[in-house]
């Protein structure tokens, strides 16, 4: 047997394996919009009431992914962004309650924009 017919089924293995371990970490537990509505009294004080604030500075939060709300969670808690005001409410948050919040606001009604009406005419 040569090297490359050895190599060959390890590396299949090894494809199978990262895919496997990639599909469980997607398929992590879910969010709990309920529970993350329980948690989300403090955001509303910048990010309204329903989750669409109307002061620019403030992002909203309802009806974006809930991917993008839960790795934006994740950053501020971990350093990875920095904003003093969003450190303080995220600094003991657990990573279900992340996910919980996340599902809550992607859950919600969003009142997102896109550029339409915003652009030069040609």
């Amino acid at each position: 047997m040569n090297r490359i017919s050895t190599i060959k089924p390890l590396l299949s293995l090894s494809l199978l394996a990262l895919t496997s371990i990639s599909t469980l970490a997607l398929a992590a537990t879910p969010g709990n919009a309920a529970a993350g509505k329980a948690l989300a009294q403090p955001c509303q004080a910048c990010h309204g009431a329903d989750g669409n604030s109307t002061a620019p500075i403030y992002p909203r939060l309802a009806g974006q992914y809930p991917d993008y709300l839960a790795r934006a969670l994740h950053e501020y808690r971990d350093g990875g962004r920095v904003n003093p005001i969003m450190a303080v409410y995220v600094e003991k948050l657990s990573d279900q309650d992340i996910l919980d919040l996340a599902a809550y606001f992607s859950a919600m009604p969003g009142k997102l924009d896109d550029l339409h009406g915003h652009m030069e005419p040609k």
